[in-house]
């Protein structure tokens, strides 16, 4: 199969991470992380937008009603798009200067899951934590012992939530109650770091159900089986690939951001930072939920 891997643009991220697919516009929203960043891609006229947040922004997810919800580094907080404004709703982890938001997915019921991670050396205990924001904007915690969260994403039926502890170099499942937003039966579903030598970052799935990983070690894409084998590993342009997403009039086109400086880790390669599209690859994504909150 012959793929084809270019740039997109000229934007140069620092931290690029959480690409966002949006099916109803036919754009693709990512950020930067370090430089409190969302982009907008219109993917029709290639107009290309962007809006400034209030601090280190870890993810996001577009909203039924309009904006989107934002996990920056003081919580949970809805972003206006017309007015350019956030709005806090929440910090479940307030008064704790050592961690931050880092990435998130929303559910297929319309719940924001999005995790925290230690933000500076020493990293133990691991005081990080995953939460659940629910449409009324209260809060849950689904699980702790942390260190960096990072690659939340869903089984095409919503069943299975995949989650990266980066630090640890291992992807969890986890069995995901649709109705009730609960999380159970934690297992390694791949050992990155033992297996592949390398550590998962943004993640999503495919309509087939498998998993694709930004390997962010091993300047590679990761397409995983639903039972964690290795199926294939694509080479990237970039140092530090971050995450990934299928877009495109037909959820056919991967995106991949990336990293110039995350502050921990620097690359200075002419594609580092930039946003990528992969094609050719012969299947298909999901489209994203809004968030219902």
């Amino acid at each position: 199969m012959s793929i084809t891997i270019e740039r997109v643009g000229t934007t140069k991220d620092m931290l690029g991470e959480g690409p966002v697919w949006d099916e109803r516009e036919q754009a693709l929203y990512w950020i930067d992380s370090i430089g409190r960043i969302v982009h907008r891609l219109d993917h029709r006229t290639g107009e290309l937008r962007h809006w400034g947040v209030p601090d280190v922004i870890g993810s996001m997810a577009l909203r039924e009603q309009g904006g989107a919800v934002v996990a920056l580094r003081t919580g949970f907080h809805l972003l206006d798009f017309e007015r350019g404004r956030c709005e806090p709703l929440t910090d479940p982890e307030a008064g704790e200067p050592r961690t931050r938001f880092n990435d998130g997915k929303v559910d297929r019921q319309g719940r924001f899951v999005a995790g925290t991670m230690i933000t500076r050396p020493p990293r133990e205990p691991a005081i990080a934590h995953l939460y659940r924001l629910n449409a009324d904007h209260s809060v849950e915690t689904l699980d702790s012992d942390i260190v960096l969260s990072n690659g939340p994403c869903f089984s095409p039926d919503g069943k299975t939530l995949y989650f990266s502890d980066s630090i640890g170099a291992v992807i969890y499942a986890y069995d995901y109650d649709t109705d009730g937003g609960q999380i159970s039966e934690r297992r390694v579903h791949i050992d990155v770091g033992r297996d592949h030598d390398g550590a998962g970052d943004g993640a999503t799935v495919d309509s087939d159900g498998n998993l694709w990983v930004a390997l962010v070690r091993n300047r590679q894409v990761g397409k995983f089986d639903p039972d964690g084998i290795l199926m294939e590993a694509y080479s990237m342009p970039v140092a530090l690939p971050s995450s990934v997403m299928f877009g495109g009039p037909d959820l056919s086109e991967l995106y991949v951001t990336s990293i110039s400086n995350s502050l921990n880790r620097e690359a200075d390669g002419p594609m580092d930072g930039a946003l990528l599209k992969v094609t050719g690859l012969g299947v298909k994504g999901i489209a994203e939920p809004r968030f219902k909150g």
